[in-house]
């Protein structure tokens, strides 16, 4: 019965345009449906008529009409009543409304506001869809007629049951495109989604419109540092849509533009592991722009080394790229005279890291074409990089005088000697290191190591050669 009377009480205050109270009255009723409230904000009939059920309280106040009827009414009853207490006659109008009238703007607002807090309240209850669907749609409707922007996009990102063919042309007539992208995301309306994000994207970078920074659901206190324009926004909220959905035409067909604004996004999308069914890797390589060599670089390490990609064209490319950004990086590097110290440094340190990755790709793979590569690095000063690609080719010499004489490196010019695992490789590098020819002095220091770490396993008549052919070289040269 207690339910029955705040139902009953908040419509008579509802009519009275005291819209706080009666929302309160009307929390406070479980006999009160969500339901009731529809009439008030969308005219009958529409897709939610036959829902409104007809209560017995009902009789005791006039029947619902829409808030701007009822507002409209009220004021009429108001002035009725100032005219009234002028001429001396009491009236049972609120005396707070008589002694300062509200204007029709200020109370359509209020009661909005009010019905917009009944129907929050209400999502949170046990409804069925077709009420659910009312209740939400109807509150996108009240978010929009106040343009609560937050509210709206906060509510079509967010798990849903607004109606899209109530809300589309609304949402579209009023500029409010992010809803709408939003809400068409939250359908898996994918393609309609990611085709509004692409349109704000061009807005937003043409200055047509202005950026709105905050994500729904972000802290608006970020840091200036921390805000994204309007454009990174709109790529970044399609690279989520398009990180989900297997279809490969979708993708392919809005990438370009989202790499054309952050690379990172457009990488995330193609290496993206929430997709049911992966990519045609050839259909996406096909569509890669080859100037956006960062996205083709990374596309074909996820290839590898995440799927297991044995193909060796994809090995051979991937290669291939990374030598070219090595030789790239270092050329630049070579050429850094106006930069200062710090940037030097981060220079160095992103050489020695892009190399690291060549190396270590160059040393793991079997399936790229160390000649196509070494094509590519032949006149680079990647030394390290032409020994593996050397060593691959069993070209075994050549390793050895590249890291006994360019790189000087004589603990691994011995590593890669006991590799090979033959006696005669140590004699091979001994005979370099004593006789480094171009006219370099000999190595005597690294021939001494050498002896010294392996001298006991060697051959001591084919030492004893060699050293007597350079005694003989440098009397002769003397």
């Amino acid at each position: 019965m207690i339910s029955f009377v705040h139902a009953q009480l908040g419509f008579l205050l509802f009519f009275d345009l005291r819209f706080e109270d009666a929302v309160n009255h009307f929390l406070l009723s479980e006999t009160m449906q969500p339901a009731e409230i529809f009439p008030f904000i969308m005219r009958d009939p529409n897709r939610w008529s036959d829902l409104v059920p007809r209560k017995r309280y009902w009789g005791l106040h006039p029947p619902p009409k829409p808030l701007e009827e009822v507002i409209d009414d009220g004021l009429v009853t108001l002035q009725r009543a100032l005219f009234l207490k002028k001429a001396g006659v009491d009236t049972v109008v609120d005396e707070d409304f008589l002694s300062n009238p509200p204007t029709r703007a200020d109370l359509l607002e209020l009661a909005i506001r009010n019905i917009i807090r009944y129907l929050c309240v209400s999502r949170e209850k046990s409804l069925s869809p077709a009420e659910m669907e009312g209740v939400d749609t109807l509150l996108m409707y009240l978010y929009r007629a106040l343009d609560l922007v937050d509210d709206m996009e906060k509510l079509a990102s967010s798990q849903n049951s607004c109606v899209v063919d109530e809300l589309e042309s609304l949402l579209d007539n009023s500029g409010h495109l992010r809803t709408l992208a939003f809400l068409y995301g939250s359908k898996g309306m994918c393609s309609q989604a990611v085709a509004i994000w692409r349109i704000l994207a061009r807005n937003y970078s043409t200055g047509l419109w202005k950026d709105r920074p905050n994500l729904p659901g972000t802290d608006s206190q970020e840091t200036s540092a921390d805000k994204k324009s309007g454009e990174e926004i709109a790529a970044i909220e399609a690279s989520k849509i398009l990180q989900a959905t297997s279809d490969q035409d979708l993708v392919l067909e809005h990438l370009g533009w989202v790499a054309d604004i952050d690379q990172d996004l457009a990488t995330a999308i193609l290496t993206s592991e929430m997709r049911e069914k992966q990519l045609s890797s050839e259909k996406v390589i096909a569509a890669l722009d080859s100037e956006k060599v960062g996205i083709h670089q990374r596309y074909l390490q996820w290839l590898i080394e995440d799927q297991g990609c044995e193909d060796p064209h994809y090995h051979t490319s991937y290669a291939l790229l990374l030598s070219k950004s090595a030789m790239e990086a270092f050329h630049m590097e070579s050429n850094s005279g106006e930069k200062n110290d710090k940037e030097i440094d981060s220079d160095i340190q992103f050489i020695y890291s892009l190399r690291e990755r060549l190396q270590l790709f160059l040393q793991a793979s079997d399936l790229y074409d160390p000649e196509d590569v070494l094509d590519v690095i032949a006149e680079s000063e990647l030394w390290l990089e032409k020994a593996i690609l050397y060593r691959k080719m069993g070209q075994e010499n050549i390793v050895l005088q590249i890291l006994a004489l360019k790189l000087e490196d004589s603990e691994a010019a011995e590593q890669y000697c006991a590799e090979i695992g033959r006696d005669d490789a140590y004699i091979q590098l001994l005979d370099l290191y004593l006789d480094p020819k171009n006219g370099r002095e000999p190595m005597f220091t690294a021939a001494v190591r050498l002896l010294h770490n392996h001298g006991k396993s060697l051959d001591p008549i084919q030492v004893l050669e060699v050293l007597l052919c350079i005694i003989t070289y440098l009397l002769l040269g003397y």
